[in-house]
């Protein structure tokens, strides 16, 4: 029998629907974000709200049939583990510091990643496919778009004040994200959906990697780079290292383990004669020495932003700050319009939300990691490219943050989904027994 999968698919299409409209609808000069986050963040135009509406509908409601759904039908929980974790997390990063932070804030919207996240973690094998799929064609579109409108709003898209990048005079693509570095993230989720969950089609398969590798490289986000490579060599070891280390002791196959050898034997004389021979340190010097080289050191001037969370931090120990840190009074208090968050999850939620905050997050990340390992051969590699592709993104943006749904949730409660699915496909299933329609006499 054809499993249901339910209605979650529609809502990450959705966050991103919304994103791309509010970009779109901004009037941004992509080059002056800078300045537009002085003044306040730019305006918004009339119908984005009632686009966000539309989307908290349809957040709920998905949500909340799958939810239902679920318990009516008197299946276990997949994971209790990863319930315990998830719900721990939100409580102890959202509830503690919105209610007990040196400065107290209560939304709705806080609700709404606990909702979507505790439907993922119902969620089965069909849904995680179909969640995938969807996502997948939803990312491709809105790189799409945003590469169509490079020769109509280029201002939009584009920025052309980028000086940081490896090709002199190339700007930088943002395409319909709020930035290029969120751009960067989401071409690299495409791509990994791509490789776990193809087109039908060969040819828009083609398509669909030209395009993705393309937005990933004029996007410029060096930790995008990074990222994909190492989620690239998850998904390659996962996926093929086990039919490799097979060949590479079958004796049948004594051509491709020689070949394989002397491979791994030129790269390691190459890398030794690079040590030996290059004279690295005077070129680490000089580089450090450079513009570059000090911007990358102190990634950006994101140091500057950690010393004010670890400040913070200090000052408000147990409970944080409070949800409203870096919202727009904070950064001209502080003199940084830039600083949209700490740029670093864990100082973020130390600075948010405390020890308090920052104990869930230790745990909640611990679980993860183990689970996406554990899971890694049942998703294909899926589960552990996730966890490394959001490891990394921690450690320069906020990719945990569950304060409001906006679209850094993405690869987060995918990574939940996909765990959840992978722990749903182990449980046994249980037979209710019928109930009989009177009582019997013996």
């Amino acid at each position: 029998m054809k499993q249901r999968s339910g209605f979650l698919y529609w809502v990450f299409p959705a966050m991103l629907g919304v994103m791309a409209l509010t970009s779109l609808l901004s009037g941004r000069d992509l080059s002056k974000n800078f300045l537009d986050l002085m003044d306040g963040g730019g305006t918004v135009h009339p119908l984005v709200p009632w686009a966000q509406r539309v989307v908290s509908i349809i957040l709920l409601a998905a949500s909340g049939e799958r939810i239902m759904s679920h318990f009516a039908l008197h299946k276990p929980m997949p994971s209790p583990i990863l319930t315990i974790t998830f719900i721990g997390y939100w409580f102890t990063t959202v509830v503690t510091s919105a209610l007990f932070g040196s400065h107290p804030e209560i939304s709705h919207e806080y609700l709404y990643p606990l909702i979507l996240g505790c439907a993922g973690l119902l969620a089965t094998a069909a849904e995680r496919d179909r969640i995938i799929e969807a996502t997948r064609t939803a990312l491709f579109w809105l790189l799409l778009a945003g590469v169509l409108l490079i020769p109509v709003i280029p201002t939009v898209v584009l920025d052309v004040s980028y000086k940081q990048g490896l090709i002199p005079g190339l700007p930088r693509f943002g395409g319909l994200a709020p930035h290029p570095v969120a751009m960067g993230t989401f071409a690299q989720l495409a791509l990994l959906c791509l490789w776990v969950r193809p087109f039908r089609h060969r040819w828009l398969n083609v398509i669909a990697w030209i395009l993705g590798l393309g937005v990933l490289f004029i996007a410029q986000s060096k930790t995008a780079w990074i990222s994909f490579l190492l989620c690239a060599i998850c998904l390659l070891v996962v996926r093929r290292g086990p039919a490799m280390w097979r060949r590479l002791g079958d004796p049948r196959e004594s051509l491709y383990g020689i070949v394989v050898c002397l491979s791994a034997i030129v790269v390691a004389l190459s890398l030794l004669g690079v040590v030996l021979f290059a004279n690295l340190g005077a070129q680490v010097e000089d580089f450090t020495d450079s513009a570059e080289g000090a911007q990358l050191i102190s990634l950006t001037g994101r140091d500057q932003i950690w010393a004010v969370a670890r400040e913070e931090w200090h000052e408000n120990p147990v409970f944080g700050y409070g949800p409203s840190l870096w919202d727009d009074a904070f950064r001209r208090s502080i003199a940084m319009p830039n600083a949209t968050s700490a740029h670093n999850q864990f100082l973020d939620t130390a600075a948010r939300s405390g020890t308090v905050g920052a104990v869930g997050l230790v745990i909640y990340a611990f679980v993860l990691m183990v689970m996406s390992i554990r899971y890694a051969r049942a998703t294909g590699g899926f589960s552990l490219a996730l966890f490394v592709s959001l490891a990394l993104l921690s450690i320069s943006e906020v990719p945990l943050i569950l304060f409001g749904y906006g679209t850094e949730l993405l690869a987060h409660l995918l990574l939940v989904i996909t765990l959840a699915s992978a722990a749903a496909s182990r449980v046994p299933a249980t037979r209710t027994q019928p109930r009989p329609a009177y009582r019997t006499v013996p």
